[in-house]
């Protein structure tokens, strides 16, 4: 498994016109790409300052982002955020959301985006 980090920071009171777009535009244009497992956000206490992380299931996934889709998220961004994003590439050693020993035990039985509710359930 493999993350992509954009670092960045919103404009001043952009914290819900930040939600509203990731919710409504760049979460589902992620979940069309192929091999997109999940996307986490944080925001700093301060309200500004954001680091967003989104899994891919193999490096080739997360460089196929990098370099064909996040210029359009970027796009997407530019009317919330205040200046360039800073994106890295991580590998995955350890997580709970995942197990991160391949792709078939990443969805195992329920598929994707449905482990959560069976392990909730």
């Amino acid at each position: 498994m493999f993350a992509c980090k954009l670092y960045m920071y919103l404009k001043n009171d952009g914290v819900l016109a930040f939600k509203l777009k990731v919710e409504g535009e760049i979460i589902p244009l992620l979940q069309k790409q192929r091999g997109f497992l999940e996307q986490i956000i944080f925001l700093y206490l301060n309200g500004r300052e954001v680091q967003a992380f989104s899994l891919w299931e193999t490096a080739e996934d997360a460089e196929a982002y990098n370099r064909e889709t996040y210029p359009q998220v970027r796009r997407m961004l530019a009317s919330v955020i205040e200046g360039n994003p800073r994106i890295e590439t991580f590998e995955v050693l350890s997580s709970t959301l995942h197990k991160t020993s391949g792709p078939a035990s990443l969805l195992g039985p329920f598929g994707r985006g449905q482990w959560a509710l069976a392990a909730a359930g």
